[in-house]
C-alpha cells in the first residue's frame, strides 16, 4: 500500500471514529486532566486539538488493537489478490528495471 493509500485509509478510519465521537478536547484540557481522559478513552477515542487543529486521537489499548487486526485483514486481502494475479518472473522484474 502506498503512502498516500495508507493516509487516505487512515483518514476514512478517522471520520469513521469520530462520527461516534462525544468527546473533544485541548491539549491544555487534556493536560490538565489526563487520567480522567485516559478513563474516557477507554470507551471512546478522545480527539485532540492543539492550536485549533484535530492533532491526535487517544483511544482505548483494545480498540487500537481492533484497528490494527483491520489493518492486517487489508493486508492478507491484497497479499491473496497479489497471488491470484500471479507474480513477475526474474527475467520481468530484470526487464521492468532496465537492468
Amino acid at each position: 500500500m502506498t503512502k498516500i493509500a495508507k493516509m487516505a485509509l487512515s483518514t476514512r478510519i478517522l471520520r469513521a471514529m469520530n462520527e461516534d465521537i462525544a468527546m473533544q478536547v485541548t491539549a491544555t484540557e487534556l493536560k490538565n486532566r489526563l487520567g480522567q481522559y485516559l478513563e474516557a478513552a477507554q470507551l471512546e477515542p478522545v480527539i485532540i486539538e492543539k492550536s485549533g487543529r484535530v492533532n491526535s486521537v487517544v483511544l482505548s489499548k483494545r480498540r487500537y488493537d481492533e484497528l490494527l487486526s483491520v489493518e492486517d485483514t487489508l493486508w492478507d486481502m491484497k497479499a491473496q489478490k497479489a497471488e491470484q494475479e500471479g507474480f513477475m518472473s526474474d527475467g520481468e522484474v530484470q526487464s521492468l528495471l532496465g537492468q
